[in-house]
């Protein structure tokens, strides 16, 4: 499925026309159930992008968490979704990337608050950590929260922006 793109219904971002465009990547810990959270977010009805990898063979996930959070940070999608064996790897390396706000998120109360106050924008999951039931649940609920645009929540997020700053 490299650099794919399916669904076609989900509802609009903010600020992109038609369903919203979710991206993603993996490690080979990540890629049995990335493989699971692409079908499941495509027949939920977004359009999805792969951008690799492609087998169990070992690779480096700040690789992949990287081409994630570029593509995101660039406009290429309003999402991302990274997953290694912890989702602590690839949420580091996400971050690294200014204008990405990537979270590791195991239950659906975080998926959906990460948006809701942080205005995340990239979800990190672990593969050895939950199964992919459960990672299906956690991704459809980040994938439709939506930020809530409070004053405090606004302000906070200047202070992390700041911080990208020095």
């Amino acid at each position: 499925m490299a650099g794919a793109c399916l669904g076609a219904a989900a509802a609009p971002g903010r600020g992109y026309p038609g369903p919203m465009h979710v991206i993603f990547g993996a490690d080979h810990a990540g890629f049995p159930l990335k493989e699971t959270l692409l079908r499941s977010v495509a027949d939920a009805g977004y359009t999805v992008e792969d951008l690799g990898t492609h087998s169990t063979d070992p690779v480096d996930y700040p690789d992949f968490a990287a081409a994630v959070a570029r593509a995101v940070a660039a406009g290429r999608a309003e999402r991302g979704v990274v997953v290694c064996g912890s989702g602590a790897g690839a949420a580091i390396a996400a971050n690294k990337v200014r204008g990405v706000r990537a979270a590791v998120a195991h239950d659906t109360y975080t998926a959906h608050q990460m948006v809701e106050h942080d205005d995340a924008n990239v979800i990190a999951l672990g593969s050895r950590v939950v199964g992919p039931a459960l990672a299906e649940e956690i991704v459809l609920a980040y994938l439709a929260a939506r930020f809530t645009g409070e004053d405090r929540h606004r302000r906070r997020l200047a202070k992390i922006t700041a911080l990208e700053d020095g």
